[in-house]
């Protein structure tokens, strides 16, 4: 399921900047996916709470995390490195960019390859099954995905 309707510059303020980051700088993209989880989490369990006045379900933060994970995996292992992340609160749920230096759009194994040793392309179709909607812009420099995943 691909969904061009959100848009890649939302104009919504990235989130879960670190402590160290001067106000109104961009942060530093995370070196690991570890890393975005961390800023990710950090987002929705202090931020999201102010906001709505109500935790996030333990479910909803683990498909997060895992959208997160495997966004910035695949963008470091296969993208040609992590050239952007943001992160942010919406009415709708969490706002999450991840770009890469890769034009290669995001890949799906086929089941029936998993007989014969194939690995990679699964987290794809996990990513727009937990995800409400995803969308690949193309970028000269590669591609950024844009995915809105609910908190509620």
């Amino acid at each position: 399921m691909t969904d061009n309707s959100v848009a890649p510059d939302s104009g919504v303020t990235p989130g879960a900047a670190p402590a160290n980051t001067p106000p109104g700088a961009r942060p530093a993209l995370p070196a690991t996916a570890a890393e975005a989880r961390s800023r990710v989490e950090a987002l929705v369990t202090t931020r999201f709470r102010e906001l709505k006045a109500v935790e996030v379900d333990e479910v909803r933060l683990a498909d997060v995390l895992l959208v997160t994970s495997e966004l910035v995996t695949n963008a470091i292992r296969h993208g040609g490195g992590l050239t952007g992340f943001a992160a942010a609160l919406t009415d709708d749920g969490l706002l999450l960019d991840v770009a890469d230096a890769s034009t290669q759009l995001p890949v799906v194994t086929d089941p029936a390859d998993r007989g014969r040793g194939l690995v990679g392309g699964f987290g794809w179709p996990l990513i727009c099954r937990l995800a409400r909607h995803v969308a690949v812009t193309p970028r000269p420099d590669g591609k950024q995905i844009t995915a809105l995943l609910p908190l509620v």
